[in-house]
């Protein structure tokens, strides 16, 4: 699989969100701003008016260049996964080892997760909270990027105790909620946490 470039500021997907044709800093800037609303505080608790007041524009002015609360919601949350999903995927590009490749998308989901400038994954805590509506518009750009752990974990040769797909489930909760335990004391970057924790996940199942 071909390694692919991240999207940068200028290739932000908003033709489908905001209103008019080639964005403009104004609407890149309320794209990555509202992006930090919905992490911090959540979809219900982020409202137009907090946007408008976050990018120093009135109630109706925002409307010249959102359509609506929703689509931006959704078109952030599947530019999130769609970008952590090719950075992932450039990671393990060329990496043949079953376990260095699963390492080295762990360490990669873990800088996603623990950078505080991406539009990343942090949205993501909000999806059970969500109207249904929406988070069905978002399955299937998660379903996309767990596809990659799912595969990664498939060519591992666990014991047979073992179910892969929980195996999944507990990685990916616990590197997807680092931002709740992380904590920048300067001991270990987060490279060798991430490492850290891919040798107790292969240590119990090389010891079962």
């Amino acid at each position: 699989m071909p390694a692919t470039k991240q999207n940068t500021s200028s290739e932000l997907p908003l033709k489908n969100t905001l209103r008019g044709g080639k964005s403009s800093q104004k609407q890149i800037e309320i794209f990555k701003k509202s992006a930090n609303l919905f992490a911090k505080d959540g979809y219900h608790a982020t409202s137009m008016r907090k946007i408008a007041e976050c990018v120093g524009l009135s109630g109706g002015s925002l409307y010249y260049y959102i359509e609506s609360k929703e689509k931006l919601f959704v078109q952030i949350n599947v530019y999130a996964l769609s970008s952590s999903k090719e950075r992932i995927e450039a990671a393990i590009f060329n990496l043949e080892d079953p376990w260095c490749r699963l390492e080295a998308a762990s360490v990669e989901l873990l800088k996603i997760q623990l950078d505080p400038d991406s539009i990343t994954m942090p949205l993501m805590k909000d999806f059970h909270t969500i109207p249904d509506d929406l988070r069905l518009q978002i399955i299937k750009s998660r379903d996309e990027f767990e596809a990659i752990f799912t595969d990664l974990i498939e060519d591992l040769n666990l014991s047979s105790k073992i179910n892969k797909n929980i195996y999944r489930i507990f990685l990916l909760t616990i590197l997807n909620n680092a931002s709740n335990w992380f904590k920048s004391d300067g001991h270990l970057s987060i490279e060798e946490i991430a490492k850290q924790v891919l040798e107790i996940f292969r240590f119990k199942c090389e010891s079962s």
